[in-house]
């Protein structure tokens, strides 16, 4: 079903169905039939990085500056705790966040790993009204480091939404009730423990197939059947399997799933499994966690402490040789681009990311030389241990949403970062890193931002 074929549906039911509620029902159950490539053009953001994966945020008529005051905000909602970013479909914002049991609370040094009380939900809001619509709750007591929340963006596909939870809980819920479709969880069904912090790769839809990032020997990656969850394949042995989410390239003219966990950057054909190819790549602590980005024949990756690795892909077979790699193993001393979790945006022949302590870094593709790099995005001053932001495109300029809750309309380029209007959206409430941060990355629909902090997710109008 097409956004047209769906309207007319939608328009032809009023002659059965009531004014109100019920009308509006069989329109959202219409919209939510439609899959995340058939919803960009209704400018939703379906899943990680928008619509088609990739950070880039295709609407017009967005505003050149912002009004004084910061854009005007249309409902705020109170929620839980958690990192997970929302996403944005068929009239509907879907989120996570965690509740503590009573008389709990969480340690006073975030790297400590106990066992905490609480439960996770999934919570699904009115686009237009931020009213709760549903919500599921399940109990998860909580062993991983920084124990804010989940980590991971649903996705919304077909009319239901998926969902990974920092212990390894995988949901299938149907969109339109939050009715449970079938459930999964990493821990028991792969015999695996909780990464250090938490199971953080966003799930990626792919045709039937719902790709996660797990755990295990052999189960690193797994697909399951996205109505049932039925396992398809499991590939990939890994000591642990990192953050990073998985994401699907075409190179060497075939579809590559690229997974990459902290022993090597790894190609898979989606649909089996079988490993094309695999570069070995050391990430210390685990930390892969930025997003894999592909421009044209380049593959690039990048990590805390081991910095930078640029592949070239084959054109003419699913194939891949090394360009170059950082030299230093540091978090201080860097080169090229060390990122935390901010996924970095490639275009026009250069590299654009956060480095280590918060510098806004410009880089050349094809070599990795260094142009430029700036704090006033990110810190304002000096520099900062992990100090980060969300970088998405519109037009030719880009929006970022950094740590303190500033959203900052600015130009890049290889002249340098120019910094057009900024706004404070969001107040930072998470203080696990010893200063108060947001670090969920927000969703752009319908005109809007949406993003939220530990106490609150909140949709304001960016329409010129």
């Amino acid at each position: 079903m097409n956004f047209r074929m769906a309207r007319a549906w939608w328009k032809a039911s009023t002659v059965f169905q009531p004014r109100g509620k019920a009308r509006n029902g069989v329109l959202a159950v219409a919209l939510l039939m439609l899959t995340p490539a058939q919803w960009a053009g209704a400018d939703d953001w379906p899943q990680w990085l928008g619509p088609r994966r990739d950070a880039v945020w295709r609407e017009t008529g967005i505003v050149e500056q912002f009004p004084p005051g910061g854009p005007p905000v249309r409902w705020r909602t109170p929620i839980g705790s958690g990192y997970s970013g929302p996403a944005v479909a068929a009239g509907r914002v879907f989120v996570m966040d965690r509740h503590l049991r009573p008389g709990t609370s969480h340690p006073s040094n975030p790297f400590d790993r106990g066992k905490i009380p609480g439960v996770e939900r999934v919570l699904c809001l009115d686009e237009a009204r931020g009213t709760i619509l549903w919500q599921h709750e399940y109990d998860c007591p909580y062993t991983c480091s920084y124990p804010a929340g989940p980590r991971t963006t649903p996705a919304v596909s077909g009319g239901k939404v998926y969902t990974l939870g920092a212990e390894g809980n995988l949901s299938c819920l149907e969109a339109a009730t939050g009715r449970v479709v079938w459930e999964r969880d990493f821990k028991k069904d792969f015999g695996v423990p909780t990464p250090t912090w938490g199971f953080a790769g966003h799930p990626l839809v792919d045709g039937q197939k719902l790709i996660c990032l797990a755990a295990g020997d052999g189960t690193t990656a797994v697909a399951f059947d996205k109505d049932t969850g039925k396992e398809l394949w499991h590939a990939l042995s890994a000591k642990e399997p990192g953050y990073c989410p998985p994401m699907i390239y075409e190179a060497g003219g075939r579809r590559q799933l690229i997974l990459w966990h902290p022993q090597a950057l790894n190609s898979l054909d989606p649909e089996t499994g079988a490993l094309y190819w695999s570069e070995p790549c050391q990430a210390n602590a685990g930390m892969t966690i930025a997003t894999p980005r592909k421009l044209g024949d380049l593959l690039f990756v990048t990590s805390f402490y081991n910095g930078s690795l640029m592949m070239r892909l084959d054109r003419a077979r699913p194939a891949a040789t090394k360009l170059y790699q950082s030299a230093r193993v540091s978090e201080k001393n860097t080169d090229m681009l060390h990122a935390v979790m901010s996924t970095p945006f490639l275009e026009d022949g250069y590299i654009y990311g956060v480095c280590s302590y918060g510098q806004l870094r410009c880089l050349k593709a094809a070599t990795g030389e260094r142009v430029w790099e700036t704090l006033q995005a990110t810190t304002g001053g000096e520099p900062v241990r992990w100090a980060g932001a969300f970088l998405v495109k519109n037009g030719s300029r880009f929006f970022l949403f950094n740590e303190k809750g500033d959203l900052i309309i600015a130009k890049l380029s290889p002249r340098g970062y120019e910094e057009i209007s900024r706004a404070h959206l969001l107040a930072p409430t998470n203080t696990d890193p010893g200063r108060a941060v947001v670090w969920s990355h927000p969703a752009f629909a319908h005109r809007c931002v949406f993003a939220r902090n530990d106490k609150e997710i909140i949709c304001a109008s960016l329409a010129k």
